[in-house]
């Protein structure tokens, strides 16, 4: 491949950045603020250290800055993660009930589902598919179900180098603690953005019989426009936040992974805004019409319960992450061998 025809490719892909960032570096920072201060006081106290809320709150915009780059592996990777096209899984006859928890079967099952009914999909622009995403729904419950999964393993190391580790070793296994909280509240934060269920992320897609906005810039506006221009601050949402408390993480029945439903369910509840949202933005209630224009009350309301929902839900799985993790016991055993004397030597 000649190298402007690799950059015209790369540059494809990147195109398609702008669309799915959700809630700029602002708001998902909040997000993670409105985690932390959730958090009871039995929360390790390393994490509230200065120095790890600066760095959980920078981690928090870390995936979007992982789609700035110009190596379309990356995309191809990371992309999908940050949504969940809500309307593919019906396109494709799938039931969102039995969907399974496990990401590389849940992509088998979807490439065939959408063989078999490929009049329901859009025709794919291969000039707009450079990462090859397009084929793709989506895997954002997926992707904060393994974050969880890296965040109770990354507590259960941290506990076993707190019992037997060395003073750097601890120092070490807090820093990946809080490297996983900072990238998992990314993830959350995105489920908490209405436009990042739904194919209508950048405009009303397909048919328009309320005459929607098909503006491709709305979703940048809500990520942060919006924020912006009303001025939403953690310090404002503060005295809102609720305690976090453990969330029902049961085994199932149906052997799907506990947090992964939840995740979905909470993705299906934010779903149900997408057309309110849109029907504030023709009523010109968000700010976006007119630079003279006020974000209205309830737009402001509307954008800062999202945030309060995302920043709550993330505190709690944290919590829960914490709380039902126990010390890892091969990582114990290792370590206890460390403290066992030496076997006497032998005379030759």
């Amino acid at each position: 491949m000649r190298p402007r025809d690799f950059l015209r490719l790369a540059l494809a892909g990147l195109a398609l950045a702008p669309l799915l960032r959700a809630w700029d570096h602002p708001g998902h920072s909040i997000v993670n603020q409105i985690a932390l201060s959730s958090l009871p006081a039995d929360f390790p106290a390393f994490v509230r250290e200065p120095a790890n809320v600066e760095r959980i709150k920078f981690l928090s915009g870390e995936p979007d800055r992982w789609s700035h780059a110009a190596e379309l592996p990356i995309h191809h990777y990371n992309w999908p993660d940050h949504y969940l096209d809500l309307e593919q899984i019906a396109w494709a006859g799938l039931d969102l009930n039995t969907l399974p928890s496990f990401r590389y079967v849940f992509t088998a099952e979807f490439a065939a589902a959408r063989a078999r009914h490929p009049a329901a999909f859009p025709a794919i622009d291969a000039d707009k598919n450079a990462d090859h995403t397009r084929e793709l729904c989506g895997f954002l419950p997926w992707a904060v179900a393994e974050q969880y999964g890296m965040l109770k393993t990354a507590f259960a190391s941290l506990k076993a180098y707190e019992e037997l580790g060395t003073p750097e070793e601890i120092a070490n296994a807090r820093a990946d603690v809080v490297y996983v909280l900072g990238i998992m509240g990314h993830y959350v934060g995105d489920s908490a953005q209405p436009l990042h269920t739904t194919v209508h992320h950048a405009g009303w897609a397909g048919d328009n019989p309320h005459g929607y906005t098909t503006w491709p810039k709305i979703h940048s506006w809500i990520d942060g426009g919006l924020i912006r221009k009303a001025n939403i601050v953690f310090d404002d949402l503060a005295p809102r936040v609720t305690p976090a408390v453990l969330p029902s993480l049961a085994a199932r029945p149906d052997g799907r992974d506990p947090v992964f439903v939840a995740s979905l369910d909470f993705i299906l509840a934010q779903n149900k805004l997408v057309e309110p949202l849109y029907q504030m933005e023709k009523a010109g209630k968000l700010g976006n019409q007119d630079p003279q224009q006020p974000v209205s009350a309830e737009g402001r309301s509307l954008i800062e319960g999202q945030l309060l929902k995302g920043g709550e839900l993330l505190g709690s799985l944290w919590l829960a992450a914490w709380r039902t993790s126990a010390p890892d016991a091969y990582l114990h055993s290792v370590l206890q061998m460390r403290h066992q004397p030496a076997p006497a030597k032998t005379q030759p």
